[in-house]
Parts: C-alpha cells; sequence; structure tokens
C-alpha cells in the first residue's frame, strides 16, 4: 500500500449526540487513503469518538476505526434509550423533542437540583460503555495517533489537557462532564468539568505538538445565528454555543495575527509555525436542532447525523484535498474575527 500523500491533525468538538456528526466525518475520512491523521484534539463528545478512533486504528487500522465508532455509537443509542428522557420520548413519537414533557421536566430539574442531588451514586452508564469499547491500557501503551483531550480544572478554571499517556475512561468523561448534569470527574485530587468552557476543542497542543501544520477543526455548535433567541430555551442555548466556542474563536485570532506576522516576514528562520486551518461543518443543519436534540440517542437520528457529516466530509475532500499542505481553506476573518 503506498504511504498517504497528506497527514492532518483534527479538532472535534463536543455536543452531546451531535457528536454522531463528528463520526460521520471521521468515518468518511478514514476512507481515504490519501490521508493520514497524526494528532487530535478533542472535547466531550468528541473526546470519545478521538479515544475510540485512536483505538480502533490501533487494533485494526481504518476498518478497525471505523467498525469501532459505529458499534461505539450503537452502544450510546442503546445505552441511553434506557433513561427515562428517551423512554417517555419513545412514547410520543410525534412530539417535538424539546416539547416533549419528559424533555421539560427533566429542564426544570437540572436548573433547581445538582447533580449531587439528583444523582448522589454519580452512576454515568458511558463509564461500562467506554471501558467496553477501549483498552486504555492498549491505548496509552500503543496508538501511534497523538490524543489531547480537553477537560476544565474546577478549581483553577484552566484547561487540562489529557494527552496519550493519562488517557483513561475517567480522562474521557472528565472531558464531557456538563456539571448540572453530572458531578465532577476527579482524577489524581483534581475535579474537572467538561472540556468545552476552556478549549472546544484546544488547538494550541496540535501546534506544539505535531509535525503537520494542517488542522481540520469538525464544528458542531453554530457560532453565528441570524434569528434573536426570546425562550428561555432559546437563549439558554445560544448562551451555550457562544460559551462553548468563546476560547476557539480566542486561539483562531491569535493563529491569523502569527500567519500575518509570518507573512508580512517578522519572523526569520522559521521561528514560528504557519498554521493551515480548514473547517468541516454544517451550520444551516446544526442551527435548525435545538439544545434538547444533543440528547436524543435515538438510533434513527444518530445515523441521520452520520449520514450529514459523512456528506460534509465527501464535498470537503472534492473541493479542499489539493489545498492540504499548501493553503489555508476557510475565511478566518469573517468567521472568527
Amino acid at each position: 500500500m503506498d504511504q498517504p500523500d497528506k497527514t492532518i491533525n483534527l479538532a472535534l468538538q463536543g455536543g452531546g449526540a451531535h457528536g454522531a456528526f463528528a463520526w460521520g466525518v471521521v468515518d468518511r475520512l478514514l476512507e481515504d487513503e490519501r490521508i493520514s491523521v497524526e494528532g487530535i484534539s478533542a472535547t466531550s463528545a468528541g473526546a470519545m469518538n478521538a479515544a475510540v478512533m485512536a483505538y480502533g486504528m490501533t487494533v485494526g487500522g481504518r476498518e478497525g476505526a471505523k467498525r469501532l465508532l459505529a458499534e461505539f455509537w450503537e452502544g450510546v443509542s442503546r445505552t441511553m434509550s434506557c433513561s427515562p428522557l428517551q423512554y417517555w420520548q419513545n412514547l410520543m413519537p410525534g412530539t417535538a423533542f424539546d416539547r416533549s414533557p419528559a424533555f421539560l421536566l427533566f429542564d426544570t430539574m437540572t436548573r433547581v437540583m445538582s447533580p449531587y442531588q439528583l444523582n448522589p451514586s454519580n452512576y454515568n452508564p458511558l463509564r461500562d460503555l467506554l471501558e467496553r469499547t477501549v483498552d486504555f491500557e492498549r491505548l496509552r501503551q500503543d496508538s501511534t495517533v497523538k490524543l489531547f483531550l480537553c477537560a476544565t480544572n474546577v478549581r483553577t478554571g484552566k484547561v487540562k489537557i489529557f494527552e496519550n499517556r493519562d488517557i483513561t475512561a475517567s480522562a474521557v468523561l472528565a472531558s464531557s462532564c456538563l456539571p448540572m448534569l453530572f458531578q465532577a470527574v476527579e482524577i489524581d485530587g483534581e475535579a474537572y468539568w467538561d472540556g468545552g468552557y476552556m478549549g472546544n476543542p484546544a488547538i494550541f497542543p496540535l501546534i506544539y505538538n505535531c509535525r503537520s501544520t494542517d488542522v481540520v477543526i469538525v464544528h458542531i455548535n453554530p457560532i453565528e445565528r441570524d434569528e434573536l433567541p426570546r425562550t428561555a430555551t432559546e437563549i439558554l442555548n445560544r448562551l451555550n454555543e457562544i460559551s462553548f466556542n468563546s476560547s476557539l474563536m480566542r486561539e483562531m485570532r491569535a493563529i491569523a495575527f502569527v500567519g500575518r506576522l509570518i507573512d508580512s516576514g517578522a519572523f526569520h528562520n522559521n521561528q514560528m509555525k504557519h498554521m493551515l486551518m480548514h473547517a468541516i461543518e454544517a451550520d444551516d443543519f446544526m442551527k435548525d436542532l435545538g439544545v434538547a436534540s444533543k440528547f436524543n440517542a435515538d438510533w434513527t437520528f444518530l445515523m441521520h447525523l452520520r449520514d450529514v457529516g459523512r456528506n460534509c466530509a465527501e464535498e470537503w475532500l472534492e473541493r479542499n484535498y489539493e489545498s492540504l499542505g499548501v493553503r489555508t481553506t476557510m475565511d478566518i476573518q469573517s468567521k472568527y474575527l
């Protein structure tokens, strides 16, 4: 088999069930043997995709990664279908998920009671699924993909990057710990919440630790919305999107600034890396999905998200493959600045 022509890094955002979109993107990229992945920076559902993909590559190459990702998301659907939220939704299939009595009750409860009250035993069904899917000891020892999973240190407010040697099921769950749903994940005496607050995902680990200068960001959270949110749910959803995109936008401003300095000749002797940034997204599609759909683990819905992700990756490859290693393909100025 010929060696891949292009090497990229992936940056995978989080977004609950919407992470199935990124599954579809990764699934399609794995089929293109012209491309190899050096590093992945990821948060929340993106961290789960990253860990499962890297382990699948370790034990079975590209096909192993594709198979394991499919098994993992099918497991997510089976596991979460047992939740009261999904159960009541299944009883009322004609009701919009975000207007179902189950979601409205769930939404209210999480606003007035903490997970320490709602879930005192700290049960997380995804832990068992992750541990069944991934042999974390082998992942730490043998993975050739560099992993950088982002979490937020509750005490310091700083971003924590879990690298290959640190990655356990707890690290993945720390990266995806929404504080209104789950108790903080404690690792080595520190408590962590979802990485989206400080890095969704962080780009700097890919700059400092990877040779490839191409970073493909897989967007899940829309950056822009044309309509003004008016309901309480819409306002909270928009606040979530803004906060979970803020750290990425700050990093992109810095990357654009350094890129302009390099282009102007301000740096000499390769003192700084000129990063080539790319994005795979479906903002128009994601804008139409309510915040409640991030908790919708219906298999048909997850498969639809996967197919949308695959199609977006296919279109992106057709337009931008030749630009990898050559130039940035996104308009950083209009999107982030």
